[in-house]
């Protein structure tokens, strides 16, 4: 525990956690703005973004999956001292990610109109047409997000997270710089906000690429590891990332399943929950920067066997993770007030918006830092099946379910979902504490 003592000090874990911290508020910020130049285009333009967004974002959660997984083998192979293997490893990640996002991006590109007919055929033509356009340059960019995605999970593996918050403010800065251009200058419309995507994610691909082949780094990409496929190491990786990506994705068919029942709930409730989830993303920031923190420490732990420290490192992180939470979270509902005064709303949908907010930030600050932050540990340490099954089964039977009978039954509308939201949480969190507690996580061997 010494020897982790010195390294994860209180110093280097500020060096991990702000960074990440930063880059997530940095993603949020300009995902607003992106949708403040976005409306420029046309109603049209913004209506098809934003259907084609929902649809991408399946594929970017099994590329942040896949990622994830990598991370939690590199992390535990630096842990056991083992520069070499952690280094094909991730060799190893980026060849699947490459493989596995260009299939996906060839499936998207052949049955692109039929997919969207098939999901969203009742829009009006022009809609349609503007989501053609934009999954079609967006599946183009697919292979450069999961190739970001696997270097990333490196420099987040050895503790420089810093690294990607400049590489994500450079790519940032480039897509508005581009989505201006495209829609003021050259009026291109949708194409117009979709080419600087392209090309700011191939931007970043290509860096951070660059970036993890430089040999000055303590773990680097290797042509010999990429071109080879080494079955043992990706069934490592694979076993960690499956069970994270069935996981991520039912949740995100949950959250379309929510959205249509929120539809149902008129139009003061669906603005009033609209409005309440931007706020309630920059509330959750603090608990989601934590995530990689966990999967970086507890893996190196976990890789060297020392499952004291790793205990030890649980209960620091978690400690730093309810101050940090409770903190931001405070300070994001005292901001409430003032974010509305930005919005055209009616007082009544202003009062529905401050009760939504404050259900939300409560819990996030108390128990969302268990059942998020804290899962991401157990998974580190090799426990995802256990994460899988309380994730998948709260995911439904409590936020889907529940907000059914809340929302709909009784009558409760988006507050119902936000209480089902809160419970989910809630009961993952019991459930994932007392798996920590119970120590059944220290048996289990990802390398």
């Amino acid at each position: 525990m010494d020897q982790k003592e010195e390294f994860f000090t209180n110093e280097t874990l500020k060096t991990m956690i702000i960074p990440l911290f930063l880059e997530q508020l940095l993603v949020m910020l300009v995902g607003m703005a992106d949708t403040l130049i976005i409306s420029y285009a046309g109603e049209a333009a913004v209506s098809g973004v934003s259907l084609v967004n929902q649809f991408n974002t399946i594929f970017i959660y099994l590329f942040t999956a896949l990622a994830s997984g990598g991370a939690v083998v590199i992390s535990q192979y630096i842990g056991r001292g083992a520069k070499e293997d952690a280094g094909e490893s991730a060799s190893q990640l980026l060849l699947f990610s490459v493989a596995f996002s260009v299939m996906i991006a060839v499936f998207v590109l052949i049955g692109n109109e039929k997919v969207l007919r098939f999901l969203f055929g009742k829009v009006e033509n022009d809609v349609m047409q503007a989501c053609i356009v934009y999954l079609r340059i967006s599946a183009y960019s697919y292979p450069a997000l999961a190739v970001y995605n696997a270097g990333a999970s490196l420099f987040r593996s050895i503790g420089k997270t810093s690294v990607t918050m400049y590489l994500s403010a450079a790519s940032n800065l480039i897509n508005i710089i581009g989505n201006v251009i495209g829609v003021f200058v050259l009026k291109a419309g949708v194409a117009g906000v979709a080419y600087p995507s392209l090309i700011a994610r191939t931007f970043s691909a290509v860096v951070i690429t660059w970036l993890c082949f430089r040999k000055k780094q303590e773990v680097v990409y290797r042509c010999r590891w990429i071109f080879r496929w080494n079955g043992s190491l990706m069934k490592q990786i694979l076993n960690i990332a499956v069970p994270n990506g069935l996981e991520n994705g039912i949740f995100q068919l949950v959250k379309v399943a929510l959205s249509s029942i929120v539809a149902l709930f008129g139009t003061y409730q669906i603005a009033a929950n609209g409005v309440a989830q931007s706020i309630w993303s920059l509330a959750a920031l603090a608990g989601v920067s934590m995530g990689p923190v966990f999967v970086t420490v507890i893996g190196q732990c976990m890789g060297n066997g020392d499952t004291k420290a790793a205990d030890d490192y649980f209960k620091r992180l978690m400690k730093i993770t309810l101050l940090i939470s409770s903190a931001w979270n405070l300070f994001v509902f005292f901001l409430t007030p003032v974010f509305l005064k930005f919005y055209a709303l009616e007082p009544e949908t202003k009062q529905l918006v401050i009760c939504l907010v404050l259900i939300h930030n409560v819990f996030n600050s108390a128990v969302y830092p268990f059942s998020g932050a804290l899962s991401n540990g157990l998974r580190a340490a090799g426990d995802v099946k256990f994460t899988m099954y309380v994730s998948v089964a709260s995911t439904i039977a409590v936020r889907l379910l529940l907000s059914c009978f809340l929302g709909i039954t009784l009558q409760m509308g988006v507050i119902g979902i936000a209480i089902a939201m809160v419970c989910d949480w809630t009961i993952r969190a019991i459930l994932f504490f007392r798996r920590q507690k119970s120590g059944k996580w220290k048996l289990f061997r990802v390398i």
